[in-house]
C-alpha cells in the first residue's frame, strides 16, 4: 500500500544521481523530497483538513530548501542543473 516503492526510489536516484545506490547526494535527496512533496500535494487537494499530512509536507518543503540552499553554496551550476530538471520555481 506504499506509495513509493523500492524500485520508483531506486529510478529517482539513478536519473538524479550519481547511480541507483546514491542516496545521500543533495541532487538524489532532493528530487526524492519533490516527488513526495508532489505526492502530498495531491493527498491535500482531495482531503483538505487532514492536518497531520499538511504538517508533513510544511517539514519536507523546509528540508528541500534547506538542501538547496547547500547545493546552491557548494555548487552553483549543480543546483542550476537540478532546478530546470525538477521544474522547480525559483
Amino acid at each position: 500500500m506504499n506509495y513509493l516503492t523500492s524500485d520508483q526510489k531506486q529510478e529517482i536516484f539513478g536519473q538524479y544521481g550519481k547511480s541507483n545506490k546514491d542516496t545521500g547526494s543533495p541532487e538524489s535527496q532532493v528530487a526524492l523530497f519533490s516527488f513526495r512533496i508532489n505526492h502530498l500535494t495531491e493527498h491535500l487537494k482531495t482531503h483538505p483538513k487532514d492536518f497531520s499530512t499538511q504538517r508533513a509536507l510544511l517539514k519536507l518543503v523546509g528540508r528541500r530548501r534547506k538542501l538547496l540552499a547547500y547545493l546552491k553554496n557548494i555548487d552553483i551550476e549543480r543546483y542550476r542543473a537540478l532546478i530546470k530538471a525538477l521544474n522547480l520555481r525559483r
